[in-house]
């Protein structure tokens, strides 16, 4: 699996080319069996273009999924911009409570606390969810971040019921921008395209690669023995 769009498509063009020259070797491999006048070469070579057009539709679906990168991409997002935008949640809040009256000052600090905390748990959550390829185990992740969502935003209310300030707005925007990241993380990690493609890529490929490399190892072994016959 590529790092980069970019990557990943020269890596799929280059696995098309490989296909389509398999392709022309096959082509050329029937015309020499049918001019050989044999029996059993064609129907090894018939069965094994069987396995070869289902490996080639595994592939097709493998080489498709890999280059969407949603995975990568949300991976990317997880950690720049949504990381970016808690940090500067984080720099709004922590000087916060000083504001406040001395009356005030510990209830703030809870509630600073409590919204921090609660953003950093949004961010550890990301990770699993782009990681997993379970629709009902995303599901809960899901329902998770929206309850911690809501907690930080009844925080930033309490925060501004104890007084006004330019931070807590500062915060506001900066959850704003957290959210807004989280939900396009959300929906690429939804998508799956990486997990898809390596799951393919290890289960399903690999009897089909093992099916043809054995018919292609019985016509190897089927022309040698013909080739013996006509040296004798």
């Amino acid at each position: 699996m590529a790092d980069t769009d970019e990557a990943s498509v020269n890596f799929a063009r280059e696995a098309e080319q490989t296909l389509k020259a398999v392709e022309q070797d096959v082509t050329a491999l029937s015309a020499l069996t049918r001019n050989l006048g044999v029996s059993e070469e064609p129907q090894i070579l018939e069965q094994f273009q069987k396995q070869f057009a289902d490996y080639r539709t595994v592939d097709k679906s493998v080489l498709a999924l890999a280059v969407e990168n949603t995975n990568l991409k949300a991976q990317h997002l997880s950690f720049g911009p949504a990381r970016e935008a808690a940090d500067h949640f984080k720099a709004a809040l922590a000087p916060l409570p000083a504001e406040f009256a001395a009356k005030d000052r510990c209830r703030a600090q809870e509630l600073v606390a409590s919204a921090i905390l609660h953003v950093r748990e949004l961010q550890v959550l990301q990770g699993p969810h782009i990681a997993s390829a379970d629709d009902a185990a995303m599901t809960d992740m899901e329902k998770g971040m929206a309850t911690l969502e809501l907690q930080i935003a009844e925080a930033l209310a309490a925060l501004r019921a104890l007084g006004p300030s330019s931070a807590i707005t500062a915060a506001e925007a900066a959850f704003g921008q957290f959210k807004n990241v989280e939900s396009q993380i959300v929906a690429l990690s939804r998508r799956n395209t990486n997990v898809k493609s390596l799951e393919l890529s290890l289960k399903d490929k690999p009897p089909l690669t093992a099916a043809c490399e054995g018919s292609l190892l019985r016509l190897q072994t089927a022309l040698a023995q013909e080739g013996s016959k006509a040296t004798r």
